[in-house]
């Protein structure tokens, strides 16, 4: 990227103030989830109207469900090739338009298009605004931000229910649909007004083999989940065993690929992938219990539709509140006591449920239902935040699209395994809701195991920023800067001269996959390779003709897009360990007649100190200079 082109980004970014911007995430983080299942209410209204069965009518879901999975992937694609602002409006607009056109449908396949237009839209929606709340949070707030998205995404589901048995109370159910048009036009003027270009643009190519195996993947191992229970069962698990090949053959598509659909890169840092599937977890039980209580209080406590979603209403509220806090003491003391807390609420209110569904009490009911809720809130934002805080600037686009890919697979599982679990046991004679709320409880242990182990890398990088806070009052900490200009190994000349350039600077290391330091690149060594020279005292003189001869001057550089830089690299680096004393860093500068050397932690390159960065923090430790600001 350009000098000017990221000035332009920055520029943008700051005529919003984060809060406006996550604001208008939010925002779409609930339209998001609660379209999931806010037309699920009026399925029986739908069913009378076009004259379908069950079997037609639920894949008004299925068919949401599964197109706003296949598009969780691409999005991680348009977000670093698409304007943040165009692609927020159109993914708005395909909001919009679906719902009108499922509110004007005649037939029940016009409906069901107008529902995957809608699906298209939700399915990037989600990683867009997770991608902008990263982009516009400060670090030191990024739990509280990201448990108003958590808040979000918990009350959006949680609310279409209530919302949708209100208005059907009185109206059709078309009017669910222009209700949605109308929220979703209202997000959409938010970002046409409040949003502007946050996203740094790579401009990655688009590998469509890769989205047709994701999306065929998706689409087999959902359409199992969500039919192995209503259908033909060896229809429903051949299909996932299809889609769970086709995923593993994407997966194996990715590795070798130079630029991946999604780089999968994330899940090999543990505290993601821990984080990823306890998040799943979590929003599974929402999912299920938003779905079976509803359903028992209808069916066997003989309750309307209002007054079971009613009798949900104390706990979303209350999931609303709890959310930003759990944020707020996430970016205090980290994810270690809120994780086993929340799973812990998540078990044993769950296993209240079904001791108090005997009462036939509502208020009973509504009063166990808000620990499990809650227990949600406290776990949904800040394990989002834990997770994806432990992946590096470059990986959290693809962290977000696999975050969001395991929400709607985790809506999925939610929504027809327990609803399924609920069915087979009432019609062999059971208890439905017995069965689904063990179930429940059942996710909800495997979630406390993960959120102790997660509670153990959180307490440790705890111990870590405490000992990082001990280092930088003196030593190399103070001096070195954090977040150092390095490149790939895997980069070309012509990308080392790039980030040189952006970044002016006149040398930068040259990294390892495993972080270690493989190299040292220097603005020098390119010179004397454009110019075929190979003295150390070459004539920088003769780089005035490439000025004036534009022709020959991209053919130079075009040479260097085709060689690796560590065909130029130095590979004997001189480093030095963050351990070390501070003399040894002045000695190493002073000795080696070096500006810049890589700061290494166990081998891996966490910064770097140069001379300036050193004479930067001589000024700042500078009593006299201090006590002179102070006297002006």
């Amino acid at each position: 990227m350009t000098e000017t082109k990221k000035q332009k980004i920055e520029a943008n970014a700051s005529k919003s103030k984060p809060e406006t911007i996550v604001f208008v995430a939010a925002f779409s983080a609930f339209l998001a989830t609660f379209n999931e299942t806010f037309l699920n209410v009026a399925f029986a209204p739908i069913m009378a109207d076009f004259g379908v069965d069950v079997s037609t009518v639920q894949w008004l879901a299925a068919a949401y469900m599964l197109g706003a999975a296949v598009m969780v992937p691409v999005s991680a694609f348009l977000y670093r090739s698409i304007p943040t602002k165009p692609l927020y409006l159109a993914t708005v607009g395909l909001l919009v338009v679906g719902s009108v056109i499922g509110a004007l449908a005649p037939s029940f396949p016009i409906l069901l298009t107008g529902r995957i237009v809608q699906a298209l839209g939700t399915g990037m929606l989600i990683p867009i605004g997770m991608n902008i709340t990263l982009e516009a949070a400060p670090k030191r707030k990024l739990g509280t931000y990201m448990g108003i998205m958590g808040a979000m995404t918990t009350l959006g589901p949680s609310s279409s229910v209530i919302a949708a048995g209100v208005l059907l109370a009185f109206f059709d159910w078309n009017v669910l649909l222009w209700v949605f048009a109308g929220l979703s036009f209202i997000c959409l003027l938010c970002g046409l007004f409040l949003l502007h270009n946050v996203a740094e643009l790579t401009h990655p190519k688009l590998d469509t083999l890769s989205v047709i195996l994701i999306g065929l993947a998706l689409i087999g191992i959902l359409y199992g989940i969500s039919t192995v229970f209503g259908g033909n069962v060896i229809i429903a698990v051949a299909s996932a065993v299809i889609g769970a090949i086709l995923l593993i053959v994407f997966i194996n598509r990715q590795k070798k690929l130079e630029e991946p659909l999604i780089n999968l890169k994330p899940l090999s840092v543990r505290a993601f992938s821990l984080g990823v599937v306890a998040n799943m977890l979590s929003l599974v039980i929402i999912f299920a219990m938003n779905i079976v209580m509803p359903l028992f209080m209808q069916n066997v406590l003989g309750v309307s539709a209002l007054q079971a979603s009613l009798t949900l209403f104390p706990a979303i509220v209350l999931s609303c509140v709890v959310s930003p806090i759990a944020g707020k003491i996430y970016d205090r003391h980290g994810a270690g006591v809120l994780l086993p807390l929340g799973f812990a609420l998540l078990c044993l209110f769950s296993l209240g449920l079904i001791f108090g569904k005997g009462t036939g009490s509502l208020v009973l009911m509504a009063a166990l239902y808000i620990p499990v809720i809650c227990g949600s809130a406290l776990i949904i934002g800040p394990v989002q935040s834990f997770g994806l805080s432990r992946l590096s600037p470059q990986l959290n686009p693809h962290g977000v699209t696999v975050m969001s890919t395991g929400f709607q697979i985790a809506g999925c599982i939610g929504s027809s395994l327990f609803s399924g679990v609920y069915s087979v046991s009432a019609a062999a004679g059971g208890d439905g809701f017995t069965a689904s709320a063990l179930l429940a409880a059942a996710f909800a242990v495997i979630g406390f195991v993960l959120a102790l182990m997660i509670r153990k890398i959180s307490l440790a990088g705890n111990k870590e920023k405490a000992l990082s806070g001990k280092l930088e009052d003196s030593g190399i900490a103070a001096a070195m800067k954090k977040d150092a200009y390095c490149v790939s190994v895997h980069a070309t000349i012509l990308d080392a001269l790039r980030c040189m350039t952006d970044k002016k600077t006149g040398g930068i290391p040259v990294v390892a996959d495993d972080g270690s330091v493989a190299g040292f690149i220097s603005d020098g060594d390119i010179v004397r390779f454009m110019l075929d020279s190979d003295s150390d005292t070459f004539n920088f003189a003769s780089m005035y003709p490439l000025w004036h001869n534009a022709s020959a001057l991209d053919q130079r550089l075009s040479e260097l897009a085709e060689v690796n830089v560590m065909e130029l690299a130095n590979k004997k680096v001189v480093s030095i360990d963050l351990a070390d004393d501070i003399r040894s860093l002045f000695k190493v500068l002073s000795d080696k007649r070096i500006k810049k050397v890589p700061v290494l932690d166990n081998g891996k390159m966490i910064g770097t100190a140069s001379r300036s960065d050193l004479l930067r923090q001589l000024v700042r430790q500078s009593s006299y200079l201090q006590d002179k600001q102070e006297a002006q």
